[in-house]
């Protein structure tokens, strides 16, 4: 399994001096390395790293839970009421490891899947900028007393420029350096932020403000159409699976059962708080809920507020893992297409990192000051995350049962190269039906 580190030690802003180390922190979660059995020592005594299994947990929650959180109760509209879309969370739950696309279904699907990460994560940042403008808006509203959009205000209020201040002070800091040491750290509390933001909606959903006044409440889909339209969000709440190979491999002990606990803690966290955010949000506001959900709430709320704040908070702390997760990835294409091998090319390392992260950084900054709407950001992305859901592990399971040489097939064997060829199938529509209706209404209308 390649080594893309995550919590090692924090403050490495030049090169490391190792040259075996900077090697492996240079390849993309997909590059051409053979998986390492369970058990295995890594090489120079990396096998081990210095996340604990709880520290683990709260950094996959984290990956889960952001920007698909605000947008759970608008899907819940879209699919038709809470019974369709508690019933899309519940099917949508699956896993499994960037590196086995490659290792399983070779070099094609391996780069596939690596320039679909590439933009998948791209899209994310920008969908996480989005999220920032969309809270700083509410919560200078109230500091300034005035109403938002009002004609005459102060040029430091201006949307464009709170979130590109935001974005250079906090964001391209924390995604410049090599490693994310203290991702361990912030994302506990990034993770008690969003349980708070979940709270806070269940609470006012019992306890309405007399100013709220609900739209429809849908019980059932328009159409099965409508359903697979809400697939997008379900999708992308719950894909992890970008962020889960460098946690993986900083765990002190990165074997597959410790990791299977891991994954299922914190999928059972996810989908409480997805669960209870999507059914509080979409009874409280039925079909008039905005996309972020917060947005919905009267900017003066200052519980709503503080949860704008935490929102910020996890969005502040998982654009970084996104972000190193899609560098890596373009670092390892971009080293195989000039033909080296990584370990030739530790010198530029440093000069390589600063450039690619400026240029990624101010690319989904520039886009996000331009599309408002975080709803068209997630449709379009959202389908993306059905690949790495369903089509990507279908075909793993399909080719490692193909390559079996077992003379006569069991039952067993029918029955899981049957599944997978289901996953891939369900996977690939719908990824074509989310994103042809993402350009053709979101985009084009």
């Amino acid at each position: 399994m390649a080594q893309v580190s995550i919590n090692s030690d924090l403050g490495e802003w030049g090169s490391s001096t190792d040259s075996g180390e900077r090697a492996r922190l240079l390849q993309s979660p997909c590059v051409d390395t053979a998986p390492k059995s369970e058990g295995e020592a890594s090489p120079e005594g990396l096998g081990t790293g210095t996340t604990s299994t709880i520290g683990a947990i709260f950094i996959v929650v984290n990956a889960c839970l952001g920007a698909g959180l605000l947008n759970f109760p608008a899907a819940f509209s879209t699919a038709g009421g809470v019974a369709a879309g508690v019933a899309l969370q519940m099917a949508s739950n699956e896993r499994t490891y960037q590196e086995v696309v490659w290792a399983v279904c070779g070099k094609l699907t391996g780069v596939l899947c690596e320039v679909t990460i590439a933009v998948y994560t791209f899209g994310t940042c920008i969908a996480f900028l989005i999220i920032i403008g969309d809270q700083q808006d509410k919560i200078i509203a109230v500091m300034a007393k005035e109403p938002e959009g009002a004609s005459g205000s102060p040029w430091y209020t201006d949307r464009k420029f709170t979130i590109s201040l935001t974005a250079f002070l906090f964001i391209l800091p924390l995604s410049i350096p090599r490693e994310i040491g203290f991702q361990k750290y912030a994302s506990f509390l990034s993770v008690v932020g969003t349980w708070y933001v979940t709270a806070i909606i269940i609470i006012k959903y019992i306890w309405p403000d007399k100013e709220m006044t609900p739209g429809d409440i849908l019980t059932r889909p328009a159409s099965w159409v409508a359903v697979f339209n809400a697939m997008p969000t379900i999708c992308f709440g719950f894909q992890c699976h970008v962020s889960s190979v460098p946690v993986f491999n900083s765990m002190r002990r990165p074997k597959v059962k410790t990791w299977g606990g891991v994954v299922t803690a914190a999928m059972v966290i996810a989908l409480a708080v997805y669960m209870g955010t999507g059914i509080c949000g979409f009874l409280t506001f039925g079909a008039a809920v905005d996309p972020d959900v917060l947005l919905s709430y009267p900017s003066e709320d200052m519980a709503v507020a503080v949860a704008r704040a935490f929102i910020i908070l996890s969005v502040l702390t998982s654009y970084p893992i996104l972000h190193f997760c899609g560098r890596a990835v373009v670092e390892g294409l971009w080293l195989r297409y000039q033909g080296m091998p990584v370990e030739e090319d530790v010198g530029r390392e440093r000069r390589r990192r600063v450039l690619q992260t400026l240029v990624w950084f101010l690319l989904t900054l520039l886009l996000a000051l331009f599309i408002p709407d975080i709803g068209k950001v997630i449709s379009v992305i959202g389908g993306l995350a059905a690949c790495f859901i369903f089509v990507f592990p279908g075909l793993c399971l399909i080719q490692a049962k193909l390559s079996e040489m077992e003379e006569v097939k069991p039952a067993s064997w029918w029955a899981l190269v049957s599944y997978g060829v289901l996953l891939v199938t369900l996977g690939a529509f719908i990824f074509g039906q989310t994103t042809a209706n993402a350009i053709f209404v979101d985009l084009l209308a």
